[in-house]
């Protein structure tokens, strides 16, 4: 058989011979590519923030506002073991809801397990016993704000049960929770400097040194709102929520 002829060609091409020395080389690149965006594109569907927290103390009224707010259905609640997921269909699709047990012997728990899966939070709080309760609504919703997983999670402070005469207004509430999370701030920022730095624990200082605490100060999107889930009022809660 005659071989092609190649005297009108550079001395360095050699028609019909092909060199496939490299090909194991870009074979092995194309896969390590293809790998890598795998692994990217499955990472962020994982670690893709998708739920709304409903958290709170105890007794806020949280799980039947849950209930309300997701089946319209008046429920006898209980204090809640585990957490309860659910479906919300707002205006732009739905949204997973997940109801955070307000036990606080429990409640740490099931945050770790959710919290880096929200894209935002409802922190319910009882506008009628507020005052009385104080201190642990309070350091619950201290320990979320220093948590470094919420620190661009908006965050709305709902205030429930204001169907009640004496429950107090969102304004009332916000300046009570200033006052006490600058004495909770005061109280862990002490606990944190007599501790053994070998230990190489942080938490995040809440608001501006030298300055009481406000919720102003946050880089966090915090936002309050009123709502009553006996009389299912959540006109604000609703807004809030398609504004996500």
């Amino acid at each position: 058989m005659d071989r092609p002829d190649n005297s009108g060609l550079p001395d360095n091409i050699v028609m019909g011979e092909v060199d496939y020395s490299n090909l194991p080389y870009i074979i092995s690149l194309f896969v390590l590519i293809l790998s890598l965006l795998i692994l990217f594109l499955w990472r962020k569907t994982k670690t893709a923030r998708t739920d709304l927290l409903v958290v709170g103390p105890s007794d806020s009224g949280k799980t039947y506002l849950y209930s309300q707010l997701l089946y319209s259905e008046d429920k006898e609640t209980f204090t809640s073991i585990a957490a309860n997921t659910g479906i919300y269909n707002g205006e732009h699709g739905q949204i997973k809801f997940v109801d955070i047990p307000g036990n606080e012997r429990l409640r740490g728990k099931f945050l770790d397990q959710y919290k880096y899966l929200a894209k935002g939070v409802i922190y319910v709080v009882d506008s009628l016993t507020l005052q009385r309760d104080i201190r642990d609504v309070a350091d619950y919703l201290y320990t979320i704000l220093a948590d470094s997983a919420f620190s661009a999670t908006p965050i709305l402070i709902l205030c429930n049960k204001q169907d009640e005469t004496m429950a107090k207004g969102s304004g009332v509430i916000q300046n009570l929770l200033e006052k006490e999370l600058n004495l909770i701030r005061t109280t862990r920022s002490n606990r944190l400097q007599s501790v053994d730095n070998s230990t190489n624990r942080e938490e995040v200082y809440l608001g501006k040194q030298g300055k009481d605490f406000s919720f102003s100060h946050l880089a966090q999107n915090i936002q309050f709102a009123e709502c009553s889930a006996k009389d299912r009022e959540f006109k604000s809660l609703i807004k809030w929520i398609e504004s996500l």
